[in-house]
C-alpha cells in the first residue's frame, strides 16, 4: 500500500465528545486526512481499504511506562518497548525514570531522548528523578532536567519519605509549571511485603503492604501540592479509600490529578492464588470492592486517565519464589483488547471513555493536542476489530518480557492497524 494516499472505508469512528461510532471514510494524502465523511467519492489512483466492522480510534497514549533503558536492556528497552506499544495500538509513552543509573540530569534525560528518536518509531517522551539516584535525599537538577524536554518528574517505584525535601521539589517544579508524579507508599508500613494485607495474605503465609501505606501518602503528597501550589499526579491508585481522598481534594480545588491502571480493575488479591508471580505488583492488587470502586471512580471522571504501568521482568526473576519474584506487570500490548473486552463489549462503559481517558486526557495532561478526526490533522490511528480474536503468545508479543497473566490466553478484539503520519506502523488488517 502506498503511503502517500489511500482512503479507509466504512471505519467506525471513536471520539471522546460521544458514545456513538460514527460511520465515515477517511481520505488519507501524504500523512495528513484531507476529508473525512460518508461514502467519500473514489479518486484514481488511490488505494482504498475496506474497514467495515472495525472501530478506528485515536492512537492511544500511555503515560506511565517503564522502558528499563539504559541499564536492564534484557528486561526490555526503549526499540522493543516502543514496539510494543505499537503492537497494542499505543502512538505515544511517557517512560519513568527508575534505570541503572536513574534518569536523574539534565544529561540522562538528553541520552534518553536521543536513543528514543533512532530507535523508536513513535514519540517517547521521558521523566526525570525528584531526587538524585532516587533516594530520597537530595533534589535532582530539576531545572535541567525541565530544559532537555522531561515532561514529568517522579521517583515512581519509590515514593519521597522525605516531606521536606518533597515540599522543596513540589516549589522548584512549580516555578516550571511541571507536573510531580507521585508513587505513594509509606516504606516503613509495606516493609518486606509482597502483596495485599488481608486474609488471602494471611492465609497464603505471605507478609501484607496495608492499604494504607497508600492512602497515607496519597493525603501527604496532595497536601503538600496544596501548600506549595504545586500540580501533583497521584500514579497507579488501588485503594478505593485513596481514590475517594483524590475525590474529596479535587472538589476543594487542589491541583491534583490520577491515574489507574487496567491490572487494577481486572484483578484482585484472590487472583493470586496458588503464588502466581504474574500478579504480584506493587503497589499490590487490593480487594473485590475496591475494583468496582476504581471503576465506577473512572466512570465518574474522578481518573483523569488510564495508564498500564508496563513493567517488564525477565522469566528467570518470575520464576522466583513470590516473595523474591519482583513486582511488575507488562500492559502495553494488553490493555486495549482487554478494556474492549472486559468493559467495552460488557456496556460497562463505551467507547468515547477509552479514548477519552487513554488518549485524549493524557495528552492534555502533558499539555499536548489531542487526536482528533478532522481535515488538516496528522494521521495517528489505530484500525480495531471486536470480532477477531487476540491470543498473547510469546511470538505474538513484541515486548522483550511477558510477565503478564493474559500469557497464552485469548481475548476478544485485535489491533489490525496502527497509523502515524506518513508510516504504517502495523498492518494486519491487510494480511
Amino acid at each position: 500500500m502506498s503511503n502517500d494516499a489511500y482512503i479507509l472505508r466504512n471505519g467506525q469512528l471513536a471520539q471522546e465528545n460521544t458514545p456513538d461510532l460514527v460511520e465515515a471514510d477517511l481520505l488519507i494524502e501524504k500523512g495528513h486526512v484531507t476529508a473525512v465523511g460518508s461514502a467519500l467519492p473514489a479518486v484514481d489512483g488511490v488505494a482504498e481499504i475496506d474497514c467495515a466492522g472495525r472501530v478506528i480510534l485515536p492512537g492511544l497514549f500511555d503515560a506511565h511506562v517503564h522502558l528499563r533503558e539504559p541499564g536492564r536492556e534484557d528486561k526490555e528497552s526503549i526499540s522493543t518497548g516502543s514496539e510494543a506499544a505499537i503492537n497494542g495500538g499505543v502512538t505515544g509513552i511517557v517512560a519513568m525514570p527508575n534505570c541503572t543509573p536513574a534518569i536523574d540530569s539534565a544529561g540522562m534525560v538528553q541520552s534518553v531522548l536521543d536513543i528514543a528518536s533512532r530507535e523508536a518509531r513513535i514519540p517517547v517522551y521521558t521523566t526525570g528523578c525528584i531526587t538524585k539516584g532516587r533516594v530520597g535525599k537530595e533534589l535532582a537538577d530539576i531545572g535541567g532536567m525541565h530544559a532537555r524536554g522531561a515532561v514529568m518528574i517522579t521517583d515512581d517505584g519509590d515514593p519521597v519519605g522525605n516531606h521536606q525535601v518533597l515540599r522543596r521539589a513540589m516549589e522548584y517544579a512549580r516555578e516550571f509549571d511541571l507536573i510531580v508524579a507521585s508513587h505513594c507508599e509509606v516504606k516503613e508500613l509495606s516493609g518486606v511485603g509482597a502483596m495485599n494485607e488481608g486474609e488471602v495474605s494471611y492465609r497464603l503465609g505471605v507478609p501484607g503492604i496495608p492499604a494504607a501505606s497508600e492512602e497515607i501518602c496519597i493525603s501527604r503528597d496532595i497536601r503538600l501540592a496544596n501548600l506549595t501550589g504545586a500540580h501533583v499526579h497521584i500514579q497507579h491508585v488501588t485503594s478505593g479509600e485513596g481514590m475517594r481522598t483524590i475525590e474529596r481534594f479535587k472538589d476543594d480545588g487542589v491541583d491534583v490529578t490520577c491515574e489507574v491502571s487496567p491490572h487494577h480493575l481486572f484483578f484482585n488479591e484472590t487472583h493470586i492464588g496458588d503464588y502466581d508471580t504474574h500478579y504480584k505488583m506493587n503497589p499490590p492488587l487490593r480487594l473485590a470492592e475496591d475494583n468496582a470502586i476504581l471503576l465506577d471512580g473512572l466512570k465518574r471522571g474522578i481518573f483523569d486517565i488510564i495508564a498500564t504501568d508496563h513493567a517488564p521482568h525477565t522469566d528467570f526473576e518470575k520464576q522466583l519464589d513470590f516473595g523474591s519474584a519482583p513486582f511488575g506487570i507488562t500492559g502495553l500490548e494488553t490493555a486495549l483488547p482487554t478494556l474492549y473486552q472486559n468493559f467495552i463489549r460488557t456496556g460497562t462503559f463505551g467507547w468515547d471513555l477509552l479514548v477519552k481517558r487513554y488518549s485524549a486526557e493524557p495528552r492534555r495532561l502533558l499539555r499536548m493536542e489531542p487526536v482528533e478526526f478532522k481535515e488538516g490533522a496528522k494521521v495517528d490511528l489505530t484500525v480495531f476489530n471486536p470480532e477477531r480474536e487476540t491470543v498473547f503468545t510469546k511470538e505474538f508479543m513484541r515486548s522483550k518480557s511477558r510477565n503478564t497473566p493474559f500469557l497464552d490466553q485469548t481475548v476478544q478484539g485485535h489491533v489490525e492497524m496502527v497509523i502515524l503520519g506518513e508510516d504504517v506502523l502495523l498492518d494486519r488488517l491487510q494480511k
